[in-house]
């Protein structure tokens, strides 16, 4: 479980995030979600140590981070698995390449327990047969599974996801979704992922936490998000709602007739 408290950060002057508060738990899929520039990108920032708030505690079960020395983080570091945006993928490496990375960096393990665990995530994540590949040679959604695959590779007690399903077309979005739900639960690990994603939000949100304007403005989760009362979030689901929509009518009448 992270616990987030009274955290303030500014900068140039300006207030991004203001006395925010959160409990994110373990064994869930907690969602952070709020318009463009509503300060969620800062909130996930602080929450992995790259952004020190002015104030406030950011505790990973009971450990402030705030108060940690560079030594220290270092090792909380280990504890955490990150999934980007863009998959970040090393071009150069194959598939099974990229899965050992962290492996071989940050582990003392033998070559052949190195093969062994990254042989062993790339199944879980249904890529096997892929392990010779690049980059390049695979789709979108593979791409971000190879990342998901790299980023269990440790064993993570914390997973950070930025927009997982960033350029997926909606159905293999769906399976990520899926997949990061499944793993979460799977493994009982403290899974935050900051998204636009509507349909993730419908389809995961367990503890769904609503940013706005460097405020938390709402916690609930995808059954209460339809019933609230709080007009700022329902102006947000509606619009992003119907824009997902219009977008996914797109996709599917932009296919070739078969």
């Amino acid at each position: 479980m992270i616990e987030v408290k009274d955290i303030t950060k500014s900068f140039d002057g300006k207030t991004i995030l203001h006395d925010v508060s959160a409990t994110f738990y373990t064994g869930k899929t907690n969602l952070i979600i709020g318009q463009s520039g509503s300060g969620k990108t800062v909130l996930m920032k602080s929450l992995v140590g790259l952004i020190k708030p002015e104030q406030g505690e950011i505790l990973y079960d009971g450990r402030d981070i705030m108060k940690m020395t560079t030594v220290q983080m270092k090792e909380i570091r280990k504890e955490i698995g990150m999934l980007f945006q863009g998959s970040a993928l090393f071009d150069s490496e194959t598939v099974l390449g990229n899965v050992m990375f962290p492996l071989t960096m940050f582990t003392t393990m033998s070559n052949e327990e190195i093969l062994e665990r990254a042989h062993f995530c790339l199944e879980r994540v249904n890529l096997k047969g892929a392990e010779n590949k690049y980059p390049s040679e695979i789709s979108g959604g593979m791409q971000k599974r190879v990342a998901i695959a790299r980023a269990i590779a440790l064993n993570p007690k914390y997973l950070f996801c930025d927009e997982p399903n960033s350029g997926l077309d909606p159905k293999t979005s769906i399976l990520i979704d899926e997949l990061l739900s499944d793993i979460t639960h799977e493994y009982n690990i403290t899974t935050i992922i900051n998204t636009h994603d509507m349909n993730s939000v419908l389809g995961i949100g367990e503890n769904i936490i609503f940013i706005n304007k460097g405020y938390r403005d709402w916690v609930g989760d995808k059954e209460k998000i339809f019933t609230t009362t709080n007009k700022a979030v329902s102006d947000f689901v509606f619009a992003t709602r119907l824009f997902q929509e219009v977008k996914d009518y797109i996709v599917e009448t932009a296919k070739p007739m078969k």
